[in-house]
């Protein structure tokens, strides 16, 4: 795999971003003779693609053609994002031969590191743990290396209980931590709906208990049934 880094604070940022639109040309050649051609193409491409952050450093890493794979030559080469892939941890960029003899279309498998600061742990963590304060300390992690969230802020994590172990180093993931449980069901909740340029606020009875994440079900003061999310003590959330 080829490393390469990319620091969203220097002035290739406007470089990058104005290269995500266009189409990247290549001269005809074989597949073998425009291989790291390409993958420099793909590499920019996903440079620009990932979103900024402050104080964030991205590393791109492309992957290679299998040698067996044989390109007929393309005078116009784009790359693309595949439906459903997100530029995030491991995933693919497409080829598309545009203009060419022979329409073609392949991909090339990426790894794209996150690196920002968030919480690690300071030692071994069993399953139980109430996390303390000196559990936890600030380090560069790769945010994309795990599919949950990286926890960023201690405030969310002291006082919670470990769901799964975690290694001494090792990044707190939303995933480590226990779901909290809001409320109980039969319990008077407060309820907001809001939208875009509204919020509207009344009171309901909990139809089961509020855990963190999963959906709830409020029976208003008026009878009516609805579901919402728990994000808080006695506290739920409508979003129309």
């Amino acid at each position: 795999m080829h490393s390469w880094a990319f620091d969203w604070h220097s002035p290739l940022r406007f470089l990058a971003l104005a290269a995500l639109a266009a189409l990247f040309a290549l001269p005809a050649a074989p597949a073998h003779a425009a291989d790291d051609a390409l993958q420099a193409q793909v590499r920019e491409f996903a440079s620009a693609s990932v979103l900024q952050g402050p104080q964030r450093r991205i590393e791109v890493e492309v992957g290679s053609f299998d040698p067996r794979l044989k390109l007929a030559p393309c005078e116009e080469i784009q790359p693309y994002l595949p439906p459903n892939a997100r530029l995030w941890g491991r995933s693919r960029i497409g080829l598309r031969c545009t203009k060419g003899p022979t329409r073609w279309n392949v991909y090339l498998p990426v790894t794209v590191k996150v690196f920002a600061k968030a919480l690690v742990a300071t030692r071994a963590l069993p399953v139980g743990t109430v996390i303390e304060e000196s559990d936890l300390a600030q380090a560069e992690v790769d945010l994309a290396e795990d599919a949950s969230a990286a926890v960023t802020q201690a405030q969310l994590a002291l006082g919670r209980a470990l769901e799964r172990p975690l290694a001494a180093g090792a990044s707190l993931r939303q995933s480590h931590l226990k779901p909290r449980q809001w409320f109980a069901a039969g319990e008077t909740v407060q309820l907001v709906a809001q939208g875009p340029g509204f919020q509207v606020g009344g009171s309901g009875q909990a139809l089961n208990a509020g855990i963190e994440g999963q959906p709830v079900r409020i029976r208003t003061d008026s009878g009516r049934v609805l579901t919402a999310e728990a994000v808080g003590e006695r506290r739920a959330e409508v979003n129309p």
